[in-house]
């Protein structure tokens, strides 16, 4: 049985709540969840049946109907269980839940990956946006881009799939210029040329100043959000590098 890895509580709450977040990921998901006294399948149908009898119908709800998707619960046995359910708990409660589980089996079966960017984009409030192919040859692996503000200053979203990085960079300007970074979702690195690679989680910010040869980058095993913050200045553009190797990536990220 695959391992199920949960990170939802430490994306969201690992600073406000590290307690509670702790329990999410490593007591719930991480124990009980890969208990193998019950199968995934069997886990996943009591799941739903637990949050359907609770009236809980939002993006948790929807979460568990794609885990038992995925770990074989067919279109038609899933219509049986909240069908038997609504007798006992109320039928307004399967007309909800019939709601989001017809979406989710109209769906073509999502992967692993699927899941793991959908709880990634569910964990933030900014959009992960569209692939972002005017600069996949500076980025090594899948990176997207969504802008958030282009008036005054640039904000843009730039979300990491796990392992993903953009090449070494730096921002040159002739006066101010630079840029900042705001990390609001999942886990990845900073790192200035010549210096240690500095962590980043939600609510850590990075000045980097012009003239800095540097890049960012997702964790190896979790996705990564930051806004980037374009610093005004005067006649600023990027000049891309080299790629960071998987050398030296390896030996950034293991600290």
């Amino acid at each position: 049985m695959a391992e199920i890895i949960q990170t939802a509580g430490r994306d969201i709450l690992g600073a406000f709540a590290p307690q509670f977040a702790h329990y999410n990921d490593d007591v719930l998901f991480g124990e009980n969840w890969n208990d193998t006294g019950i199968d995934l399948k069997t886990r996943s149908i009591l799941t739903v049946a637990a949050l359907m009898s609770s009236g809980i119908t939002d993006s948790s709800l929807k979460y568990h109907l794609l885990n038992a998707k995925n770990h074989g619960v067919s279109q038609k046995e899933i219509a049986a269980i909240i069908t038997h359910i609504a007798f006992y708990v109320g039928w307004p409660k399967g007309w909800a839940v019939f709601n989001l589980a017809k979406e989710i089996w109209e769906e073509k079966l999502d992967s692993e990956e699927d899941l793991q960017k959908k709880a990634h984009a569910e964990s933030m409030l900014f959009p992960i946006g569209a692939p972002n192919d005017a600069y996949a040859a500076y980025f090594s692996g899948k990176s997207y881009l969504a802008p958030i503000s282009q008036e005054q200053v640039g904000v843009f979203n730039v979300t990491f799939e796990p392992g993903c990085r953009n090449n070494w960079h730096v921002h040159h300007a002739a006066q101010g210029g630079g840029q900042i970074l705001i990390c609001v979702a999942g886990s990845g690195f900073y790192q200035q040329w010549g210096r240690p690679a500095v962590k980043m989680n939600p609510g850590d910010c990075i000045h980097i100043q012009p003239g800095v040869k540097h890049w960012h980058g997702a964790a190896a095993d979790r996705w990564f959000s930051h806004l980037a913050v374009e610093v005004p200045g005067k006649d600023c553009f990027n000049e891309w590098l080299e790629p960071v190797t998987d050398e030296e990536y390896a030996k950034s990220s293991n600290g």
